[in-house]
């Protein structure tokens, strides 16, 4: 068990160096996926503060969801961390899937949210 662990912090600090290197001054869309839900963040980290967040937990989300847990659930979230970006004025993000590979539910994510607007 420490040993995937392990290798998921080593691909996480990779993902997050190189996002550093690329990102040009712009904010981070984060997501943290759990086996129940799936969480995402806009963040600036030169100032250090969250612009928007969303998850499968808000209120508004959570009424319409059977479960957090699948790829209908992230694009949703997806859908509405756009719409809470561009109410804070942002457009441009670079993505940080994390440790996790792109599939599944962090894909559905970031799909919906290029479809609410915002560009990476």
């Amino acid at each position: 068990m420490a040993k995937s662990n392990n290798t998921f912090e080593r691909r996480r600090d990779r993902v997050r160096r190189s996002l550093k290197a690329v990102a040009n001054g712009r904010v981070r869309l984060s997501v943290y996926r759990s086996s129940k839900n799936i969480y995402a963040q806009i963040i600036d980290d030169e100032k250090g503060c969250t612009l928007a967040a969303a998850s499968t937990l808000d209120k508004d989300v959570r009424g319409d969801l059977k479960t957090g847990a699948d790829t209908a659930a992230a694009a949703i979230v997806g859908k509405l961390i756009a719409e809470r970006a561009t109410k804070a004025g942002v457009k441009e993000v670079v993505f940080d899937r994390g440790g996790y590979i792109y599939h599944g539910r962090v894909k559905a994510l970031a799909d919906a949210a290029r479809e609410g607007g915002l560009e990476f």
